[in-house]
């Protein structure tokens, strides 16, 4: 019966509509709208209709789900990942999507861990009979299926798959991707949050996944360290400086809960460096300080200084400030507010401002914090006073916060130039922005006491304004700003007066009322006028005018009793039966007060004390004066009041916790004793004969010591072989004059000896074949052709290598085996280059001391090495082109700067001796001077951690002559600059090398197919791409690989097909391998492909083959 009426009236409303189509048609004039009940009728209709559309497009998924063709069930998959996305439901298909969870299509696989990922909370009985698919996906070769299907399993939230959970969170810890280790990381705070009793399990894998080096994990454990242990800060400790060097690699939000999370960690370990009398640094001291008052006495307190564990923090999170982000630049901003020493918080300032371009809700959030701050240190802002002034496109809220810091900032310099601002602010048609400005004037007047006439008289002339809202503040702020002088000003008072009928707004009555009775002596013959106004118009007034006009009527009895006692009796009978309980008691407690009675006693002796004290005058302080309680940047901080999950920020400790707890335990070369054995084998007759032959070879070009010719020229350049790398080291420490230089590098050179001898032996037992007969004897001689072999049968396995050196380093051998031709490190096969190279040192062999080819050894010692290396790596890398172009050269000191000592330096690209982690630099020294220039050696470093090896001490640097030196640094595979100073004994120069992201690589031995097999490993997140125009100059392969070879250290790999070009390389640091693909295509195109896990890397290679490429 229902069911026919309802479709009677649906058709009625069909009619109806087509009635008025005919009637407009027909220019009739009907009734043009539907009744309530017609419109309520067409949209039961029509949602009706919109739900069986939609249960018929769910029984289509279905179907699609259901079939055998995986296209299909893709489609479906993808029309389902889409409604989900416009947040329509699609929980029914359910049943229908998880049928699919073990499908072999990996395009498939991934959308439906995506529908689980959203689904499997809400429907868990079904989600559980898929364990066993996601447990067998836990191993599956892709690792985002591994990922996706850990994924779904931490998002199943059913306390009895527990520990199916926890072992799948072990065992993805300990996963070769990345990726995975990331995934695990977010699942552990899911299962905390599911089961706070595996805590202590959890915490074990937040360690193990703490001390992982990949920067994709370092957000994610952080933030799951966050949320299970926050307070377990001795995990952190052996982690610290990793997370320092990481930082500017992590993503832009693991980069934010590293930086906070590392905020709370400096506050707990290091000191503050906001001593007042603290001295930020020893120059400092040594220039301010004269030797009168050093002499007079020191001081009792030591001197600040910063630990350098706390430097690295801070030196690692400045470039962040140049971020896109702006999250990560406001969490630098806090952490340089609450860490920094106080002179160098301003470097924060002008990435503050920059964030002002954004967006309201980001402007909202910076200008917050930028009000804190100005409040404390108005210096840091004044400069960028005009990024405050108000835009009349901002919002009121954006507005208000700018008229605050324009407050803050205002000083005796510029009140002229804010006051004029505040002018044109009032006149605003924003209510609420014109009466905030009034108040900031008042601010301005109380704040600097040279304007308060003027901003009384501009607040005077306001009050003839015709909006009633700026009157009424304005006079709320006179009152305010009368009781700092309010003998001065009774003109003021009784202006107001007269303008009190016209004023409406009850807090400005109010407040004209307070200050008639405050006042009433200095205007005896107002004040009760004014009382005798209020007594006609109590009762339909305001409660706070009400109070007030209690207030003046007391006052006056005890002041002016004759004229004004029947008034205030008045009065008090009115208020005595108000309808609000305050006003009653107020005038109970006031008639008690004033009037003598036998009950009220000898209160009433008192009442013109009580009434008529003086009052202080209040202070007008900004909103923000008391929010640096809370952290900068937090939910705490812009609510002002304390939020669920906020951590405070402890107090800086009086003494500095053990600093060693943050060492961590490196096997490196020793470097102590390694030197005193080698020289200890030398006799000194050696020693003279080098010596004497250098100070021979560089004639005018000053002693360059150990540093220079015989360490940088023997040591750094040829021992090469990681065997060495103790040694040669402590030889350029221990070797500081001409008369030791050479046993230095003969200590480097020791170590190698008897493995060369045993390796003659073989020779001489299997004499190979050589092109010339001359180079076959030296080179058996030398043993140079199976230094290659053995070196290169383990390039990458320094450990093995450094114990053979040391055993062999016992065993008496020649002294003088001064070229270790330890550059053949990775060398697999000699060529003809390389053999030329071999035979010009050889010429120089030290087995036959005579002094002329021992001089021609020094002078052409350097170009020969770099020869021979650069020759070495091409062939160690079994590619079929050389990995070197021409060598650039980049200023590291200019004379000007340096008082006449030049600093130019360059990457050889060639394997670094002392570590394998290292990227070599060669560093050439002039002087430019008139003078001699003495003890040249590198100094204090940044950050602190920074891995360098230095170059020995230059003792003398005569004028017009140059030197050679050569230094190891580790870049961590980030091309953030190396700061050091470079000094001499008399000045210290701050220089910084900043390498190429091409010179951080190295070039790595690979074929075609193991260049496709590794390749395959590293796609989609891993792969960068771009399309670029190839300069017509570029489009043949030898200048393709010209190029390529000249912008990175990378290997030339062969190709059978002729439009690719591939190349291999693995960061010098980590060995994370660096795989770049060129295709070419038609009309000058070619597609460049780089493929790595270090994805920064990546796109800054990219960028610069692109830039080489596409330029002629």
């Amino acid at each position: 019966m229902n069911g026919g009426f309802s479709s009677l009236r649906s058709e009625a409303a069909g009619a109806m509509r087509t009635v008025l189509v005919s009637a407009e048609s027909l220019q009739l004039t009907l009734k043009p709208e539907l009744t309530q009940e017609e419109q309520a009728l067409t949209h039961a209709a029509g949602g009706i209709k919109l739900k069986e559309t939609l249960k018929a497009g769910n029984e289509d998924l279905k179907e699609m789900l259901e079939s055998n063709k995986e296209s299909l069930k893709l489609e479906a998959m993808k029309r389902i990942v889409q409604l989900i996305s416009k947040g329509k439901n699609a929980s029914d298909l359910f049943p229908a999507v998880v049928k699919n969870v073990a499908s072999k299509n990996i395009e498939l696989k991934k959308l439906v861990y995506v529908y689980l990922v959203r689904y499997a909370e809400e429907q868990q009985d079904l989600a559980l009979l898929s364990i066993s698919t996601f447990q067998r996906a836990l191993k599956d070769p892709n690792q985002f299926i591994r990922a996706s299907a850990l994924r779904v399993l931490s998002s199943i939230r059913v306390p009895i798959i527990v520990p199916i959970m926890m072992l799948a969170i072990k065992e993805a810890a300990s996963d070769l991707s990345p990726y995975v280790r990331k995934t695990s990381a977010h699942a552990i705070q899911k299962l905390y949050s599911l089961d706070a009793d595996q805590k202590e399990q959890l915490i074990e894998v937040i360690e193990k996944l703490l001390k992982d080096k990949s920067t994709l994990v370092a957000g994610s454990v952080v933030m799951a360290f966050e949320e299970v242990c926050p307070d377990r800060i001795d995990l952190i400790h052996r982690n610290y400086r990793k997370l320092c060097n990481l930082l500017v690699d992590v993503e832009e939000w693991g980069q934010v809960v590293i930086i906070n999370m590392l905020t709370r960690y400096a506050r707990t370990q290091f000191t503050s460096p906001w001593k007042e009398d603290g001295i930020f640094d020893e120059n400092e001291k040594a220039f301010y300080d004269s030797d009168s008052e050093e002499k007079q006495g020191e001081r009792e307190e030591k001197p600040y200084i910063m630990d350098p564990d706390h430097r690295l923090l801070l030196r690692n999170t400045k470039p962040l400030l140049q971020s896109r982000n702006t999250a990560v630049v406001m969490a630098v901003a806090q952490l340089y507010w609450h860490l920094a020493p106080k002179h160098e918080v301003s470097i924060v300032t002008k990435s503050l401002v920059r964030l002002l371009r954004s967006h309201r809700e980001v402007q909202y959030v910076v200008l917050q914090n930028i009000a804190t701050m100005s409040i404390q240190r108005k210096g840091m802002f004044e400069p960028y006073m005009k990024s405050f002034y108000v835009r009349s496109t901002d919002a009121t809220h954006i507005k208000t916060l700018k008229l605050e810091i324009l407050t803050n900032l205002a000083n005796e310099a510029n009140i002229s130039t804010i006051l004029r601002e505040f002018q044109t602010y009032v006149k605003s048609q924003d209510k609420a922005f014109a009466a905030a400005t009034i108040q900031a004037i008042g601010r301005c007047a109380t704040n600097i006491s040279e304007v308060t006439d003027t901003c009384l008289n501009g607040l005077v002339l306001l009050l003839s304004n015709r909006d009633e809202t700026v009157v009424a503040e304005s006079v709320v702020v006179i009152k305010k700003l009368l009781q700092t002088q309010p003998t001065q000003h009774c003109d003021i008072i009784k202006h107001m007066a007269k303008l009190f009928d016209n004023i409406t707004v009850p807090m400005a009555r109010a407040s004209i009322l307070w200050l008639m009775g405050e006042y009433c002596e200095r205007v005896p013959k107002i004040a009760p006028d004014v009382l005798r106004k209020m007594a006609k118009t109590f009762t339909s007034e305001e409660d706070i005018v009400k109070l007030q006009t209690v207030n003046l009527a007391a006052k006056l009895y005890l002041t002016n009793s004759k004229q004004t006692k029947l008034l205030t009796q008045y009065i008090l009978n009115l208020g005595k039966y108000d309808q609000n309980y305050d006003i009653r008691d107020r005038t109970r407690f006031i008639r008690q007060l004033i009037v003598p009675s036998e009950k009220s006693g000898a209160l009433n002796k008192y009442a013109r004390r009580i009434l008529l004290a003086s009052k202080p005058a209040p202070v007008l302080e900004s909103a923000f004066k008391d929010r640096d309680r809370f952290q900068l940047g937090t939910l705490s901080h812009s609510l002002n009041i304390k939020t669920t999950g906020y951590q405070e920020l402890s107090d800086w400790p009086a003494v500095a916790p053990d600093p060693s707890v943050r060492n961590v335990e490196v096997i490196e070369p020793v470097q102590e004793w390694a030197p005193s054995l080698g020289k200890a084998k030398k006799p000194k007759s050696e020693d003279k004969f080098y010596s004497d032959d250098e100070e021979k070879e560089e004639e005018g070009s000053g002693s360059e010591d150990s540093s220079s010719s015989s360490s940088s020229g023997s040591s750094t350049e040829e021992s090469g072989s990681e065997s060495e790398e103790e040694s040669s080291g402590d030889s350029e420490k221990t070797s500081s004059d001409s008369g030791k230089s050479s046993s230095g590098s003969e200590a480097s050179s020791s170590e190698s000896e008897s493995q060369l001898k045993k390796q003659k032996r073989a020779k001489k037992a299997t004499p190979r074949k050589s092109k010339q007969t001359a180079a076959d004897s030296d080179s058996d001689e030398n043993g140079n052709g199976p230094v290659g072999e053995t070196s290169s049968s383990s390039p990458e396995s320094s450990s093995d290598s450094e114990s053979d050196s040391e055993e062999d380093s016992d065993s008496d051998s020649p002294a003088p085996q001064k070229k270790t031709v330890a550059k053949t490190k990775p060398k697999v096969e000699v060529k003809s280059k390389k053999e030329v190279s071999l035979l010009d040192l050889d010429d120089f062999s030290p087995a036959v001391p005579s002094a002329p080819k021992s001089s021609v050894f020094s002078s052409s010692l350097l170009s020969d090495l770099e020869g021979l290396s650069l020759s070495n790596v091409s062939s160690a890398m079994q590619v079929t082109s050389s990995s070197f172009g021409p060598v650039k050269t980049y200023e590291l000191l200019h004379h000007m700067t340096g008082k006449g000592l030049s600093a130019k330096y360059h990457f050889p690209r060639q394997p670094c001796l002392y570590q394998p982690s290292m990227v070599a630099v060669q560093v050439i020294l002039t002087n430019s001077s008139d003078h001699s220039l003495e003890q040249i050696h590198i100094g204090d470093r940044s950050p602190a951690s920074l891995n360098v090896h230095c170059f020995n001490t230059v003792e003398r640097l005569e004028p017009g002559a140059s030197v050679s030196v050569s230094m190891g640094i580790d870049f961590s595979d980030s091309t953030q600059a190396a700061n050091f100073q470079l000094c001499t004994k008399e000045d210290q120069f701050s220089v910084s090398i900043q390498p190429a992201v091409g010179e951080l690589l190295m070039p790595s031995a690979m074929n075609d197919p193991d260049f496709c097999s590794e390749q395959k490993k590293l796609l989609g997140m891993n792969e960068t791409s771009a399309t670029i125009t190839m300069a017509t100059a570029n489009t043949s392969k030898q200048s393709i690989s010209k190029q390529v070879l000249s912008v990175a250290n990378v290997g030339v790999v062969s190709s059978e097909q002729n439009n690719l070009q591939r190349f291999a390389g693995r960061t010098v640091s980590s060995g994370a391998l660096v795989l770049v693909t060129l295709e070419l295509r038609e009309s000058s195109t070619a597609l460049l492909i780089i493929n790595t896990e270090k994805t920064v890397m990546a796109s800054m290679l990219l960028r610069d083959l692109k830039q080489a490429l596409s330029q002629a």
